[in-house]
């Protein structure tokens, strides 16, 4: 296992550039065997989830060129044989090829997808939609077999808005007879970004963005080109680093309105920030007041950020507190936060946060993908040297993340 070693306690300036988004990118790869061409996708981001997904596709007899930021994938060449566990388990993003082969072949067999540990995340609504456009389901010690004679369009409702069982929907009746009708759908900018690409080959989508989109099957999709947008995780976390660490510090290449539940949260705060175009500039302040945070699907604050937030919220001023209502088990950060010395106490599906504590660093572990940013972040406010642990969380979905720190002057090494 792979660690991170920082010298904290040093303020940062310069320029931090965002790259694509990893909840993006992990979708429109899977969703690019839908073509019956070849794609080309930019500005995809050099993380090891898209390792491990390059990996499948490999496996699937894909051509596959990867140029720096771009992918070329020609998905003639494959052939519609098993995922075995041993790969589909690497990330929660694999399902998407369950879709996608679906779609295409009316035939997949996969196991249960892997990822973070943090809580539960079944694919009971994915699994859904797909019964109501006609799929068998056949479930056998965690490995799937779906079948379908024909897909055919109908109306589908989430049970609730999720973000999987949505993109895997739009990828599966694409293809499908007549018109699919998704309601109560999530409405994140990936999806949009998905809906895009699709569109871009031949697709009819309709409404993505909102609560309920349109799916008119089509027979045929063709080659396109298209680009991942800006990760808006990756840009709030280094939006946060700014108002703890910070001295101009400016996050580049992004689209402000895709974080403005945390740039809201953070002037609530008394954090001043100059909001451009494509760019955030952050320079930490004193006597922050304590605010109240409660995550919810898009537009709602994203309880991917509730942990890197939660590393600034231990210098605030008085009680703040986070209620996570999307994962149950996403806390696993704060055990390693006072260890370093924050005040925060766990209450169910909630924390309090008592501040401000000066941090000082530890040996701490990063649990998960999101915990471990914001222990990166904790370490880069405190005094002393941090050891993070299990690094390789943090490596699955925050791109080139030590070389982009050390540019605006951290003392952070990897060591393998």
């Amino acid at each position: 296992m792979a660690k991170i070693i920082i010298e904290g306690g040093n303020e940062l300036s310069g320029n931090i550039t965002i790259g694509g988004a990893k909840n993006s990118a992990v979708a429109l790869i899977p969703a690019s065997l839908l073509c019956d061409g070849e794609v080309t996708i930019d500005n995809v981001p050099n993380i090891s989830d898209i390792d491990a997904l390059n990996e499948i596709l490999l496996y699937l007899g894909a051509t596959v060129q990867r140029d720096k930021t771009t992918i070329r994938i020609d998905s003639r060449t494959i052939k519609n044989k098993s995922i075995p566990q041993k790969i589909s388990k690497k990330l929660r993003a694999s399902y998407y090829f369950m879709a996608a082969l679906l779609g295409k072949y009316k035939k997949v067999e996969m196991y249960f997808p892997g990822g973070c540990k943090i809580g539960a995340r079944p694919i009971d609504q994915t699994l859904k939609a797909f019964k109501a456009l006609g799929a068998k389901i056949i479930e056998d010690n965690n490995k799937y077999t779906i079948t379908a004679e024909e897909l055919k369009g109908t109306t589908i409702y989430l049970d609730m808005p999720s973000v999987g069982a949505t993109i895997n929907t739009i990828i599966a009746s694409c293809k499908a007879k007549g018109l699919t009708i998704l309601r109560n759908a999530a409405k994140e900018p990936e999806i949009v970004n998905v809906a895009t690409f699709l569109n871009q080959m031949g697709a009819k989508i309709r409404g993505a963005g909102t609560s309920e989109i349109k799916i008119y099957g089509v027979e045929k999709l063709d080659s396109c080109y298209t680009e991942v947008i800006p990760d808006r995780i990756e840009a709030g976390t280094y939006v946060i680093l700014g108002a703890l660490v910070g001295n101009n510090l400016k996050i580049e290449n992004i689209i402000p309105d895709h974080i403005k539940s945390l740039t809201s949260k953070l002037t609530e705060m008394g954090i001043p920030l100059n909001i451009d175009i494509n760019s955030i500039t952050v320079s930490k302040s004193d006597n922050l007041k304590s605010v109240n945070v409660r995550t919810l699907g898009y537009p709602g604050f994203p309880t991917d950020l509730q942990q890197p937030l939660t590393a600034l919220l231990t210098q605030c001023v008085g009680t703040s507190s986070i209620t996570e209502t999307i994962y149950e088990n996403r806390f696993q950060n704060v055990l390693y936060l006072n260890n370093m010395g924050a005040d925060i106490k766990i209450n169910d599906k909630q924390i309090k946060i008592t501040g401000p504590t000066p941090l000082h660093g530890e040996k701490v572990t990063a649990t998960d993908l999101r915990a471990g940013a914001c222990l990166i972040l904790a370490a880069l406010k405190a005094n002393n040297t941090t050891e993070i642990d299990e690094i390789e969380h943090v490596l699955r979905g925050y791109e080139n993340i030590v070389e982009k720190l050390r540019s605006v002057g951290a003392k952070i090494k990897i060591i393998e």
